[in-house]
């Protein structure tokens, strides 16, 4: 298997050329002295830290998996002294409050570094994004108390976090979780109940865990106006900070798994633990959301992680393995035959992976900007669109990046063929691995029937018109250049398409809600690629002006044009299907019987 590479000139290109970070953070007092300069000086350490320390035990965690000893977990050789590594550089601290020993660094850079350990090893990433979901959870919902006594060692690394939600019985529709909070005598609550799926439920890297449980008084109303959000430690902590005993959190089993099987996913089982309410009592969901937002995010990162690994592999597979001749004559006629780089199936695969993951990593960009302008921005009318924004974005990024995503592995193995199915090459790994990413932190199902449902339906469009807003303007912005013409009839296009379809779903589900369903899919897959369009008409913008002041290697900002134009031709067109599968309705999903499935 090929070393995984840190893309860090095209992450650097994205940040200053398209985005212009630096503008954006210079508007915000607390980050205002992200330079460019030093983005760049900490995206090349982390990845340092990707190539050097994280992808050299990823094919062997992968192979010697976590194992379950006594009640506890051990992870597999390597992970500990990474893990160590990883917090002796600071890292679990980068974008956490710096009142409590955090470095207060936008998501943007974090996301980068995400999608990079992603990239090369998923595994151990999963126990980093855990406890930095925790940790911005407490940091904007825990009482001060909590806060000191927890976020200083968590941001430290020398204490890890998780989440816990799923049940045996309940996973998406969590208003029917059975854990219970019964009060006691010493203020807080005994906590009994059983998460499933726990991802870093229980690890050797850190000394104590900190798990978000969420969970029901006996008392609570039905469903999730009744779920309260409770701190509850692996391992007690006393009044001095010091660590006590156990608190009965007992792992009963980890999960065997498909991928990421250097990833401890755990059974828990809560046995009247202390617990330590986070915020007000019945507001646990809203107040996990905060973290869920951040690690829906975290999942499409995964998936361009992993599709950039991929493409890597494949692109210096297909470079050097010999197989027939050109259809216009050898290209190597001293060898005895070309590389399959010449043929255009093969060229095909390659550009879809490219363009998809290009595209992906800028969506994701643009969603943690979203983000950091509500978390940093001092002015209230910008904090409120970028709010509106993440709603709609996110669950588009997370599910499209993870498709795109999982797509990408798969082509990638097609392109080694034999190779590809080998599990020294990598890339059955990758494909393992990522299939997780459509499936956990809410099915891409979920998502889009989220994107459709409450986020375009009930809010009757108005988040859809912010983005065109965004659109307008950008396509106004350009709209003298000659080279871009062609582009930007096709975005308005596109975007065009969507608006229709958004509103005839709208009607039409005043009548059947289950038009709403039957769109879902379709519709988050076409407002997938419509921000796909958006991301690369700004790609080439960027690459435009980058050639017209000589600013970057002509190769390079030729290679982002022939790959922009790739996916103008023979990605975009794929928006005609998916309007026509929405305009088909939901008469022919709901006609047949249970008795005929």
């Amino acid at each position: 298997m090929g070393a995984y590479r840190a893309p860090l000139r095209d992450i650097e290109f994205l940040l200053q050329n398209v985005f212009q970070a630096e503008k954006i953070f210079s508007a915000m007092p607390e980050t205002a002295e992200v330079t460019d300069d030093l983005s760049s000086a900490i995206l090349e350490e982390a990845g340092k830290i990707a190539e050097q320390l994280l992808s050299p035990i990823n094919q062997t965690g992968d192979q010697e998996a976590c194992r379950l000893e006594n009640g506890n977990v051990i992870t597999p050789e390597g992970f500990k002294e990474a893990y160590a590594a990883y917090v002796e550089g600071g890292w679990p601290s980068l974008t956490g409050d710096v009142k409590y020993g955090g470095q207060g660094m936008p998501k943007v850079l974090s996301a980068m570094i995400e999608e990079m350990f992603f990239g090369a090893n998923s595994s151990f990433c999963l126990y980093t994004i855990l406890t930095t979901g925790a940790t911005l959870t407490l940091s904007n919902h825990a009482s001060e108390e909590l806060k000191k006594a927890y976020l200083p060692k968590m941001l430290a690394g020398t204490w890890a976090g998780t989440m816990c939600l799923t049940e045996p019985h309940a996973g998406t529709d969590l208003g029917i979780i059975n854990t219970k909070a019964v009060p006691n005598a010493a203020g807080s609550y005994d906590i009994s109940g059983t998460k499933i799926f726990i991802t870093a439920g229980d690890h050797d890297l850190a000394e104590n865990i900190i798990h978000l449980v969420l969970a029901k008084l006996p008392d609570a109303p039905a469903g999730p106006r009744g779920i309260s959000l409770f701190l509850v430690p692996k391992i007690l902590v006393n009044d001095d900070g010091s660590l006590g005993g156990s608190n009965n959190v007992n792992t009963g089993s980890i999960e065997h798994k498909m991928g990421i099987k250097a990833s401890a996913t755990c059974v828990l089982n809560f046995e009247n633990s202390q617990g330590l309410l986070v915020g007000e009592l019945n507001s646990g969901l809203s107040n996990l959301f905060t973290m869920m937002n951040y690690e829906r995010l975290s999942m499409g990162l995964q998936g361009n992680g992993l599709a950039e690994s991929s493409y890597q592999l494949a692109s210096d597979y297909a470079k050097e393995r010999l197989q027939g001749r050109a259809a216009t004559g050898p290209e190597f006629a001293g060898k005895p035959a070309d590389p399959i780089l010449v043929h255009p199936d093969v060229r095909r695969m390659l550009l879809t992976m490219r363009v998809n993951t290009l595209a992906g990593r800028a969506l994701s960009l643009y969603s943690a900007f979203q983000l950091d302008i509500v978390r940093f921005h001092p002015d209230e009318a910008a904090r409120k669109k970028a709010s509106q924004l993440v709603s709609l974005l996110i669950p588009v990024q997370k599910a499209y990046c993870t498709d795109r995503g999982f797509e990408s592995c798969v082509l990638g193995q097609q392109v080694l063929g034999g190779h590809g199915y080998i599990a020294e090459w990598g890339l059955e790994q990758n494909v393992r691995d990522a299939r997780i990413s459509q499936i956990y932190e809410g099915a891409n199902g979920i998502q889009a029937l989220d994107l459709m449902g409450r986020k375009t339906v009930r809010a009757n469009g108005e988040l859809l018109d912010i983005l065109k807003e965004e659109i307008d303007e950008f396509m106004a912005r350009h709209q003298d250049s000659a080279d871009m013409k062609e582009g930007l009839l096709k975005l308005n296009a596109i975007v065009d398409e969507l608006s229709v379809v958004t509103k005839d779903v709208i009607s039409i589900a005043k009548e059947n809600p289950n038009e709403i369903g039957a769109a879902s899919y379709p519709y988050m897959e076409l407002m997938g690629l419509t921000l796909f369009c958006f991301m690369w008409q700004r790609i080439i913008a960027a690459a435009l002006e980058a050639k017209d002041e000589n600013e970057g290697s002509d190769d390079y900002l030729d290679g982002l044009l022939n790959s922009g134009e790739f996916f103008m031709s023979r990605l975009l067109p794929k928006s005609r299907a998916l309007v026509a599968e929405i305009r088909a309705g939901a008469g022919s999903l709901m006609a047949m019987t249970a008795q005929q499935f």
